[in-house]
């Protein structure tokens, strides 16, 4: 995510639900092993949900931008990681009206943003179920600890989908945590003349009675965050790049003229990102600009970022380099945040350094002269204590000071090596800062604790390197 332009938000969260149809279930079953409600994330408790794991979402949408209407059908494949009589999806603010577990009818209730399921029959440990939800109403935000909104948000021709941290439950029921990654099959359909942007390879698209449906693909595992449903009137452009990647780019006609020429720098930033940081991980790229000036931020989506207005090339720099690091290597923590701002504020300060601009060097100098009572030394990048601070300063500017650290302490040729190995080894999965740790100092050879501990963790400003 870009946060610099993040503004408080303008917009009112839709409310919870606070009641729910119950529907049969055997009551004998409550009494027995049950998947909690999170998965016990320090910053969101709530998110995400224990006893399983998703494979894949079908993701059927139809929405009316003059209503702001949804109307959804998700199918959830499913493992058991343990015996199940109970377990929890995270939905909030829409209605249910049906759900089933193997296409038997199965109870539920809500609590808050969780939806509580009771399939007719427990689930064995490992498992494969299928649970069909169907759903409608208006969709909205969440405001998030930092006062900015995620999720579902409406805008003056359709809607600005960026889910970041929570906002996913808002638009279908989901395992709402990045240590929950699946594949996506989305079918959206919108009234003929809008158009609807989700993740991965756009399979088709079909216009019937005034309504156009989109069919996208997302193949490789996605954290629910990182999805996509944008829906707006967008001037569309596709082609193919020399590395055979599908490029998809959305664009608002109010912000076309600007957004152009950046945009067709994308291609050259993918290249230049896989010469560094490994292969592109995905076989589909784009962009989404939407005119949506109440956000306040672009967000990573996986594959194709999701800008509020037309970008600047560093932006573009920055969420494109997520998609290695941020959506490929995903976290196991909303805490290691900086694993995903830090490496894209990087590769910025590495664009610019390589294409004629400042170097590292001095973005870090730079940085280092401000004050000791400057938010940027107001907590330590590795640790931002709330889901309040993730999308703070430090997060971002300290956290590229900690990698600037690395690569001047262990040399250009291990800290790359450092980079692409880490980008390598969690391919499609999640790390944690310890294990970077550990992988930077197998890679350099060198005890790297004392750096990490100082950059990453320890409080106010550091003594210079």
């Amino acid at each position: 995510m870009t946060h610099l332009r993040r503004r408080p938000a303008l917009l009112a969260a839709v409310p919870l639900a606070v009641t729910a149809l119950l529907t049969a279930a055997d009551p004998a079953l409550a009494a027995g092993p049950v998947g909690t409600p999170g998965v016990g994330d320090p910053y969101f408790p709530l998110a995400g949900n224990g006893g399983y794991h998703v494979d894949h979402y079908g993701l059927t949408l139809r929405y009316d931008p003059g209503t702001r209407h949804l109307d959804g059908k998700a199918v959830l494949t499913a493992r058991a990681t343990q015996a199940l009589t109970r377990f929890d999806l995270d939905l909030n603010g829409l209605k249910v009206t049906a759900l089933t577990v193997d296409h038997v009818k199965a109870g539920h209730r809500r609590d808050g943003q969780e939806l509580v399921v009771t399939p007719r029959r427990a689930l064995r440990k490992g498992e494969r179920f299928r649970v069909s939800v169907t759903y409608s109403g208006t969709p909205g935000p969440v405001t998030d600890p930092d006062g900015s909104l995620d999720g579902w948000i409406p805008t003056d021709d359709g809607a600005f989908v960026a889910g970041e941290p929570q906002g996913a439950m808002t638009w279908f029921p989901a395992n709402n945590h990045p240590t929950d990654k699946s594949s996506y099959d989305f079918a959206i359909t919108v009234p003929e003349g809008r158009t609807a942007v989700a993740n991965g390879v756009l399979l088709g698209r079909r216009t019937a009675h005034g309504r156009t449906t989109y069919r996208w693909r997302q193949a490789e595992p996605m954290a629910a965050y990182l999805a996509t449903a944008t829906v707006g009137t967008f001037q569309v452009r596709q082609y193919t790049t020399r590395d055979g990647i599908k490029v998809y780019d959305a664009v608002d006609p109010r912000e076309a003229a600007a957004a152009g020429p950046v945009l067709a720098k994308l291609p050259a930033v993918l290249e230049w990102g896989s010469r560094l940081f490994g292969p592109y991980p995905y076989r589909a790229a784009g962009s989404i600009v939407d005119h949506a000036p109440n956000v306040g931020y672009a967000l990573e989506t996986q594959t194709r970022p999701v800008y509020d207005r037309a970008p600047d090339l560093s932006t573009l720099v920055h969420e494109s380099a997520h998609q290695w690091f941020g959506d490929s290597v995903s976290l196991t923590s909303w805490k290691d945040i900086w694993l995903n701002e830090g490496f894209a504020t990087y590769a910025e300060w590495l664009y610019a350094e390589q294409h004629g601009g400042d170097s590292a060097q001095a973005a870090f100098d730079a940085l280092y002269a401000r004050p000791a009572a400057d938010g940027l030394w107001a907590f330590p990048p590795g640790d931002p204590g709330s889901g309040a601070n993730i999308f703070g300063t430090p997060v971002y500017a300290r956290g590229a000071m900690a990698l600037h650290v690395l690569r001047t302490t262990v040399g250009d040729r291990a800290f790359f090596r450092v980079l692409r190995a880490w980008a390598a080894a969690h391919r499609d999965g999640n790390g944690t800062t310890a294990q970077f740790e550990r992988l930077a100092e197998k890679v350099s050879g060198k005890d790297l604790g004392s750096l990490f501990a100082t950059w990453l963790y320890a409080q106010g400003k550091p003594n210079r390197p």
